[in-house]
């Protein structure tokens, strides 16, 4: 019996040799591992030998087994695996180029605002998105029977959990642990319940602001010159147009002129010639009371901008709806 299994051993790996695909691979791994195949029937065989015979053949048998079957599955791999997918594939064809992936205008945008005030001194500050009631507004100077809270439609969590609606709590946090002097920026995400061609629920902002002693209202207009220039252009006109804020006194709107008429009026403009940019003030002397700054020892000024209008106004886009589409034939363009 030792020597039919060499033999079934030997013919096996000779005919392996010729198989040349998997139908005929098939079929010989039936007829030699199959319920009623050769190696089958020598088990079946075992069971006739001498007792004493029976564990020397029975171990012989299962290497067998064991060796036929690592050489069927070697064969698989051979004239099944690698046949099929070499004729998929056409070498000769040239090779897929992938799409490469480019910040979003907005990243670009935003990007491009911090490096302008990096190169004035200012440090660019990060804080939470979901915020106290007290630091979205009651520390900005805005209680909670302050007509201004209607200015902003806010998404409250809770009483006194909101979406900010603005990125100036962060001043007020860093007020609360630095002392003055302070330059800072903080740009960051910001969420209001708004939704048309100029406004979005969720959009993106920068505030910045100025402590230190004898911070004038000529340093502000100075700062955000420079911005708008650099950001716009040297040629561009702006102007500082009073306006009000419950956190800065004086407060003023800066706009400049406008990128799609120069100035001489437009349906943008609403005919005006003027682009609205910017809303800007000196800190209202109660807001450094809540952080324990005397009104009497420093001034400053804020300032706080949307991205997505300064991307709008600075790429000519009229629906602020697109930054977010998704929509590869707008976004490919910057």
């Amino acid at each position: 019996m030792k020597r039919e299994i060499d033999t079934l051993i030997r013919e096996t790996f000779g005919r392996l040799t010729q198989v040349d695909s998997a139908s005929a691979l098939e079929k010989l791994h039936i007829e030699v591992l199959g319920r009623k195949g050769a190696l089958a029937g020598l088990f079946k065989k075992l069971g006739s030998r001498p007792e004493s015979e029976r564990p020397a053949l029975g171990k012989a048998l299962n290497e067998a087994r064991v060796q036929l079957e690592s050489a069927l599955e070697e064969a698989r791999v051979r004239t099944v695996s690698v046949p099929s997918v070499a004729s998929t594939i056409d070498i000769t064809l040239p090779g897929r180029t992938p799409n490469l992936g480019h910040l979003h205008p907005i990243t670009q945008v935003g990007m491009e605002i911090t490096e302008v005030f990096r190169g004035l001194g200012f440090e660019v500050v990060e804080g939470p998105d979901v915020e106290l009631d007290y630091y979205n507004f009651e520390a900005l100077n805005i209680p909670k029977d302050h007509p201004a809270r209607d200015m902003q439609d806010t998404f409250y969590i809770t009483d006194n959990i909101v979406l900010r609606t603005h990125t100036s709590p962060i001043q007020v946090r860093v007020m609360e642990k630095q002392k003055p002097p302070v330059r800072i920026i903080a740009p960051g995400k910001a969420y209001r319940c708004d939704s048309d061609m100029t406004h979005t629920p969720m959009f993106h902002q920068v505030e910045g602001l100025m402590v230190d002693k004898d911070v004038r209202f000529a340093d502000l207009k100075g700062i955000l010159t420079i911005f708008v220039r650099q950001m716009f252009g040297s040629d561009v006109d702006l102007r500082f147009r009073p306006s009000f804020f419950p956190f800065t006194e004086p407060s003023a709107e800066v706009d400049m002129k406008c990128v799609m008429c120069m100035g001489e009026g437009c349906r943008v403009c609403s005919e005006t010639g003027w682009l609205e940019i910017l809303g800007s003030g000196m800190v209202d002397p109660e807001v450094f009371k809540m952080v324990g700054y005397d009104p009497e020892e420093v001034t400053g000024f804020a300032f706080g901008m949307g991205i997505e209008r300064i991307a709008m106004l600075k790429y000519g886009i009229n629906d602020l709806r697109l930054f977010f589409d998704n929509d590869l034939r707008f976004l490919e363009q910057f």
